[in-house]
């Protein structure tokens, strides 16, 4: 791991054809061994963060000019800068799920980087869109789809000890502070009579969750999250662009809509449109149809969408939304 106080040395640029996602052995992420080397008072977030902080946003013109500039040349180099200029995009964005994750909140930040990298290889620059805002898209789809692929590590324990680690944890490790010392796992193991593993787990669960955008980014300085991050907030003229883009894809939807009849259309109201959508155990009992022949429907449905949808907007593979297609 390089020295984050030397802001001169730079990380070791990759040096393969093209991008793909084993670049992210380059960039500044926590590995397997990373806890070892991280000092006492640091934890591997505000590690993390301070690797990514030597890293300055790349203004308007400069992103630009270095997208225009890999997407007519492929360097690497060039895709480099993009990636590690919008590193603390993810970490941003990787906030908004947070809530949905009660794991390592590393793990969110990984996938995230991946999308990042994924939304180098497809930019456009001569779109008109800024990259950092058209990348947000791809660094949701990859965290959102993480999370999804591992749901059932997101649920919080429901057994009585877990409860109580829960509940009991906080209070204990302010006790333990105030006596003037950081407790560890296992001394806060033993005073609540559990297993260790639990405790460190219940830690990693409660700092996912608690994590916001006062938090400090390292634990000697004063500067927040908020201020870390605020230079990844969108401008008015591409919250203005992304509102045009919905509003398009809600005419497209209506104008679609319009051609359902029958199953086809209570399933895409109610199931792909709905706010929340009816189970396939709820449309299965209104529709008299097993929950296999809903999800056949459904997926028939999206099928037809898709096409209807590229036929009449030709640049809708740029905005790697998803369905359903509203706020």
């Amino acid at each position: 791991m390089k020295n984050p106080n030397n802001n001169n040395e730079a990380l070791e640029l990759p040096n393969q054809a093209d991008l793909d996602v084993s670049t992210l052995s380059a960039l500044p992420i926590v590995t397997e061994d990373f806890e070892e080397q991280v000092p006492a008072k640091f934890d591997p977030l505000q590690k993390y963060l301070q690797e990514i902080s030597r890293y300055p946003v790349l203004s308007r013109e400069e992103e630009e000019a270095i997208a225009k500039a890999y997407y007519e040349t492929k360097d690497p180099r060039l895709a480099y800068k993009l990636v590690i200029s919008n590193l603390r995009l993810v970490v941003k964005i990787a906030l908004e799920f947070q809530k949905f994750w009660a794991h390592n909140f590393l793990d969110l930040i990984q996938e995230g980087n991946v999308g990042l990298l994924q939304a180098v290889k497809k930019f456009d620059p001569y779109k008109g869109v800024k990259f950092s805002y058209y990348a947000s898209f791809w660094i949701k789809a990859y965290i959102l789809k993480y999370i999804m692929d591992n749901w059932k590590l997101v649920k919080m324990g429901t057994t009585q000890a877990q409860r109580k680690l829960f509940y009991k944890l906080r209070k204990e490790k302010e006790k333990l502070t105030s006596l003037g010392f950081e407790p560890t796992p296992a001394e806060i193991a033993k005073r609540l009579g559990v297993k260790e593993k639990e405790v460190e787990e219940m830690e990693q669960r409660m700092f996912s969750q608690d994590l916001s955008l006062e938090a400090p980014v390292s634990y000697d300085s004063e500067d927040t999250l908020a201020n870390f991050l605020k230079d990844t907030k969108p401008t008015p003229e591409e919250s203005f662009a992304r509102e045009e883009i919905l509003n398009k894809f809600r005419h497209l939807l209506k104008e679609f809509s319009q051609n359902l009849t029958g199953k086809d259309y209570v399933i895409f109201h109610e199931r792909l449109m709905g706010d929340p959508p009816k189970t396939l155990n709820e449309l299965s009992q209104k529709l008299g149809i097993s929950k296999e022949r809903v999800r056949q429907i459904e997926e028939k449905i999206i099928k037809k969408l898709k096409k209807f949808i590229e036929e009449r907007l030709p640049d809708a593979y740029y905005y790697p939304l998803a369905l359903p297609y509203k706020d």
